[in-house]
């Protein structure tokens, strides 16, 4: 899905990359290669996504645009790294509720402000949540897990992509509204996490859809349940939460392009316009879709409202479950 603005965006991006050359060559940005900051490891959902955009976007704005992985301390190393960096557009992030939202309540010195030193580029869409079990672990639903946790406590460990990511708060959650303990473990990152998971080191995962989809399929691991209103088209025959009896512990995790606070108009609006016109793009969508990925792109302007509007629904959340800053 795009918004009806994002499209406006899109067609004034396609205009200015219709205009005759002599026009594009008075462009003084950008002049050399643009550089997308993920702040997880690489081979994660975040790292493929970005990828992906980030080599049709090259195509869209004249110059190269690499992507350099930073991880570490919940996503707040590589965000803060480009929030105190040069403004100058040359170095963006790929950020979601974690890095820009969640660290805010759960990080006692992120080192940044989501809201004050960033300048959203685009909303790029969410990650669905599905619940995940290792092969060996006795449980063909979500109520099985629930019995397994009631009946032994300290008995099953849950892993998570880090302390305040949405597959962590997500699982707080889940575990403050059916009245069930387990050990949390996490992890710099998607890609360790299914690592464990996959050797039967973790018991159960609360992880993004894109980042288990291969494993699921493959047999590798199995998926529970879909933390979402309605099921996945990816998975059809895995029921929602709420079919299985746990109402209000639904999350999704959503994903955007941020610049650094004080980025001049020019190279603000030509990555926006670039990136919109990306994500327009069937090639870009298909590949981004097929990760299990759903896209709902959003101008910057109407990203901003609903920025902070995230940050308040997962400041409840976070409350709900009791998590508290570290």
């Amino acid at each position: 899905m795009i918004t009806r603005r994002a499209l406006a965006h899109l067609a004034l991006a396609t205009a200015a990359l219709a205009l005759p050359a002599g026009a594009a060559l008075a462009q003084s940005f950008p002049t050399r290669p643009v550089t997308v900051v993920v702040p997880y490891p690489a081979g994660g959902p975040t790292d493929a996504i970005a990828r992906i955009i980030a080599e049709d976007l090259g195509t869209k704005i004249g110059q190269n645009v690499v992507v350099r992985n930073e991880p570490g301390a919940s996503g707040s190393i590589g965000t803060r790294a480009v929030a105190t960096g040069e403004a100058d557009g040359y170095t963006i992030v790929f950020g979601n509720n974690q890095t820009h939202g969640n660290n805010m309540f759960l990080l006692r010195e992120p080192g940044y402000d989501a809201l004050d030193d960033f300048v959203p580029l685009a909303g790029v869409g969410a990650f669905e949540h599905v619940y995940v079990v290792r092969n060996g672990l006795e449980s063909e639903g979500i109520q099985d897990l629930i019995a397994l946790a009631q009946a032994d406590p300290e008995g099953l460990n849950y892993g998570s992509t880090g302390i305040g990511s949405g597959s962590h708060l997500s699982f707080e959650l889940f575990m403050a509204r059916t009245d069930t303990a387990m050990t949390h473990v996490p992890f710099q990152g998607a890609a360790p996490l299914v690592q464990e998971l996959v050797a039967e080191r973790i018991d159960v995962s609360n992880s993004t859809l894109p980042s288990v989809l291969g494993q699921i399929q493959g047999g590798a691991i199995r998926a529970i349940a879909i933390a979402s209103p309605e099921r996945n088209p990816n998975l059809p025959d895995v029921p929602t939460l709420a079919e299985q009896g746990v109402d209000d512990a639904d999350a999704e995790s959503w994903a955007a392009l941020f610049a650094p606070a004080g980025i001049p108009d020019e190279a603000r609006e030509t990555l926006s316009n670039g990136i919109l016109a990306s994500l327009a793009e069937p090639s870009v969508r298909g590949a981004i879709e097929a990760l299990g990925f759903t896209l709902n792109v959003r101008a910057p302007e109407d990203f901003r409202p609903y920025h902070e509007a995230e940050m308040e629904t997962w400041r409840t959340i976070i409350e709900t479950a009791g998590v508290e800053a570290q």
